[in-house]
């Protein structure tokens, strides 16, 4: 699990993994990016996607959270989603 949101949520919300430090620095950065809801704090952020965030930091943060969870997993996994991906 990468990122959890309550899709009737307005404004929608999703949570994302994050490495301690950055979660940290975005929180102090952003009032939009808070302490995961419901989740470990140290490494979860809760972002409210009300527009006061760049679209590419929201997708920044999903696709980081995405790699922190996958690089986790045993590599036959790793290797089945293709990750990392490679990049040309």
């Amino acid at each position: 699990m990468f990122a959890l949101t309550a899709l009737a949520r307005t404004p929608l919300e999703v949570s994302v993994k994050c490495d301690p430090e950055l979660a940290a620095a975005l929180r102090n950065s952003y009032p939009a990016i808070r302490p995961g809801y419901h989740l470990n704090k140290r490494h979860w952020n809760t972002i409210t996607l009300d527009g006061s965030l760049p679209d590419q930091l929201v997708r920044d943060l999903i696709e980081d959270s995405y790699d922190l969870v996958v690089s986790g997993l045993p590599k036959r996994v790793q290797e089945e989603l293709a990750w990392p991906p490679v990049v040309a």
